[in-house]
């Protein structure tokens, strides 16, 4: 896969610059590639360093995608290379440390982007699933646009919501993280408004009047960066109201919260299916937890039931092991080969439904694989 960061500066009107990162891979929806992460977090290092910059702004100029999600098929290759060495009798690339590292310079970009002391607006029109809600939902100013469509899908490959899952499905009102989990249910730019998923949303063709109005405010005579950046981006959106579109999600709120109470997995996942209501939106939800990987299902609950209090840091620590061990399993490679690489949306499970998974394998899961020390990501505070 040959994704790339395109970089630019854009001069203010008082000398100061605007950082501008677009992400470069239409062919796969702007999927995030090793390299596109590397670069990515080296330039932000460098923004962060730089006086001259004031303002950071992360898009992609393929309206399609901002972000559809980490490159699941090159994790797929690496698993599928290393399988067919070991038959062989071969020394090959270890799948668990091309995941190992793929995860940690995918989660240590996105914590950069949580953690980035100047305002750093990411404008999310489009797709924005997996991986890309990692870069978008840690951005000081998220802004989508009403064709935008927000997601965590991981349970139809066999992953799990990470890229931070853990926290910020934890920060969403009761319920609703683990339902946006357990169905991959795609959320409208009203709807992420509403469950302050995103800040603003803007018309695609004002972009460029957003960029134009922070290149002429006078940095210089700011004392409240990050507010003049919401004062520029609130100006534009009342503009764009009219052109928002009907709540999906929120009609159903209270159901959604009703359904994720119960005392098991099992007994939520018939609470979900039995939620009344008619349409595509809520339909193609109940389908894709029907068809979605059991072990993906038990792994979100998990994230939502026992992690709720857990800091960001943590979150992103506890992920790469998972992460890592989901890649060894099976569970996720098979996802991938039966929606990305074969196509035939048939994946073979290696449990047939919720109920009859071995729980052991979950805790397997769960288990630390780096003493505290030597974790990659030890260093995140």
């Amino acid at each position: 896969m040959t994704g790339k960061m395109n970089f630019s500066e854009l001069p203010c009107q008082d000398g100061h610059r605007i950082g501008v990162a677009a992400l470069d891979n239409p062919a796969s929806l702007n999927a995030l590639t090793l390299d596109m992460l590397k670069q990515l977090s080296a330039q932000l290092t460098d923004w962060a360093q730089d006086d001259g910059i004031v303002c950071v702004f992360l898009h992609s100029d393929f309206a399609k995608a901002f972000c559809a999600g980490g490159d699941v098929r090159a994790m797929y290759h690496a698993m599928l290379s290393a399988e067919s060495h070991k038959e062989a009798g071969e020394l090959g690339a270890s799948p668990e440390a091309f995941l190992t590292e793929y995860f940690s310079v995918e989660y240590r970009c996105d914590y950069q982007i949580h953690q980035f002391k100047k305002p750093l607006i990411a404008w999310g029109e489009g797709i924005v699933m997996g991986g890309g809600i990692g870069l978008f939902v840690g951005a000081g100013h998220r802004v989508v646009t009403p064709s935008s469509s927000l997601a965590m899908p991981e349970i139809t490959i066999g992953l799990y919501p990470d890229v931070g899952g853990t926290w910020f499905l934890n920060q969403l009102p009761g319920g609703v993280g683990l339902f946006l989990g357990l169905t991959g249910a795609r959320v409208n730019a009203s709807d992420a408004l509403d469950l302050k998923m995103t800040d603003h949303i803007l018309l695609a063709d004002q972009k460029e009047a957003l960029l134009a109005a922070l290149c002429d405010l006078n940095w210089q005579a700011v004392t409240d960066h990050d507010q003049a950046v919401t004062n520029c981006l609130s100006q534009l959106a009342e503009s764009a109201k009219p052109a928002w579109p009907p709540s999906q999600m929120i009609p159903y709120f209270p159901q959604i919260m009703a359904a994720c109470v119960g005392r098991n997995l099992d007994e939520i996942c018939q609470q979900i299916q039995a939620i009344d209501g008619l349409g595509t939106w809520l339909e193609t939800a109940k389908a894709t937890l029907r068809k979605g990987s059991p072990i993906s299902a038990h792994t979100c609950y998990r994230q939502v039931r026992d992690y709720k209090n857990i800091s960001l840091a943590d979150s992103f620590r506890l992920e790469l092991g998972l992460s890592v061990r989901c890649g060894l399993l099976g569970e996720f490679q098979e996802g991938v080969r039966a929606h990305l690489i074969d196509k035939t949306g048939e994946p073979q499970w290696i449990f047939p439904n919720v109920a009859a998974v071995d729980t052991s394998v979950i805790d397997d899961l769960f288990a630390p694989m780096w003493h505290e020390d030597d974790h990659p990501l030890a260093d995140l505070v």
